[in-house]
Parts: structure tokens; sequence; C-alpha cells
């Protein structure tokens, strides 16, 4: 039985599932790296779970790992290719650690400093932003397949948080996190489920 649609949006945030650079922690916006195996069995398990949700609308990045992930999850047929959810651009990083980058810039955090020959935060979070306007004036499940950097952007600009604490917020691949409205009133957006790899997901509740 599918759930009841909410009158305001209710937004199904998936990361992609895993691929070999997401497993090795090498940083990946551009360069199309396709699931792994376990990725691919992740984005199944997350089309079960999500089987019983009727969505008004269904987006995803135009990057392999993330259409891929929508695909094997069941969505593939109904989703709209956004350009503005493919991940942080991470120009002259692409391809590299965090310790490899911090190997020549210590104190470097890419919520604070940005990515050297690519974006910045500032940039990533207008179009973080944007795309929040435009979920904003949506009704009913949203579902959307997007990249850890560029979701924990998105949830930190839903929530009316600065950039820089979307470091707070971890994010794994094959998860399912949900942005919503407190007492579904308008002006009261939260985060009311993060980083989950578990096997349900919640209907929706009233939060105290």
């Amino acid at each position: 039985m599918n759930l009841p649609q909410p009158q305001l949006p209710r937004i199904h945030l998936i990361r992609h599932g895993e691929t070999e650079w997401s497993l090795s922690g090498r940083h990946t916006s551009r360069t199309e790296i396709p699931l792994t195996s376990e990725g691919e069995d992740q984005a199944r398990r997350l089309g079960e779970q999500l089987r019983h949700v009727e969505f008004s609308r269904v987006f995803t990045s135009p990057r392999l790992r993330a259409r891929q992930t929508c695909e094997l999850a069941g969505f593939g047929p109904v989703a709209e290719v956004e350009a503005e959810l493919r991940e942080w651009d991470y120009g002259d990083y692409e391809g590299r650690t965090s310790a490899e980058i911090r190997a020549a810039r210590v104190d470097w955090n890419l919520f604070v400093d940005g990515a050297a020959g690519g974006e910045t935060p500032a940039q990533v979070f207008a179009r973080a932003e944007s795309f929040a306007r435009h979920l904003h004036v949506m009704g009913g499940n949203i579902l959307v397949f997007s990249h850890g950097h560029f979701l924990r952007v998105l949830a930190a600009a839903w929530a009316g948080f600065p950039v820089v604490q979307a470091r707070r917020l971890g994010l794994d691949p094959g998860s399912l996190s949900i942005l919503a409205f407190d007492h579904q009133r308008a002006d009261s957006p939260i985060i009311s489920l993060w980083n989950d790899t578990s096997v349900s997901v919640p209907a929706h509740q009233p939060v105290h």
C-alpha cells in the first residue's frame, strides 16, 4: 500500500551507491565511475525500501553513478535529469584523496577552502539554494539521486545552516535522508532523517 502524499514536499535524498573511488576515498565529480557490485546491490535495496512510497517527482544527477543508482532502484523511466544535482566540481583535486590533498595543504577543508581549479563553497551553496527553492514550491513525496558533498550542502541550505556546517553531515554511499517540515509548517524546514542505511523508510510523523 502506498504511503499518502504529504501536503508540503517531503524530499527523499539518495546518495548514489558505492564506486571504486568512493571506496578508496578519491574525490569524484566529473569522472564517470560506475557502481561496484556492492553499489548495484545498494541501489536495488533502496528500490525495495522505497517501493511503497508514491513519488510525485523523481530527479537524478546527470553523472553515471547517480543515474545507475536511480535505474537499479527502479525509477529510471520516470526520472528527470537535473544538472544542478551534479557533484561539487573538485577541479585539480579530482581523483585525489583528502590525505593526499592535506599533504600539500595541511589545514585544507573542502567546505571552507573549496577545490583548487574547481568550485568554491559559495558556488556550490548557491546551486544548492537554487534547487532547494525549486523543491519548496512542489508538493508530495520527491525523490532525489545525487552525491555526497552536494547533498550535504543541499541539506544545509534547506535547514538554513551556513555552508560550513555541511562538514558535520557525514553521508554514506547508498544511504537515505529526508528533508521535510516541522508540523507541516512551510516556514519550518527540517532534516527529519539523515544517512540511514537500514532497510525501512519511515512514514511521515510529526516532529516534536
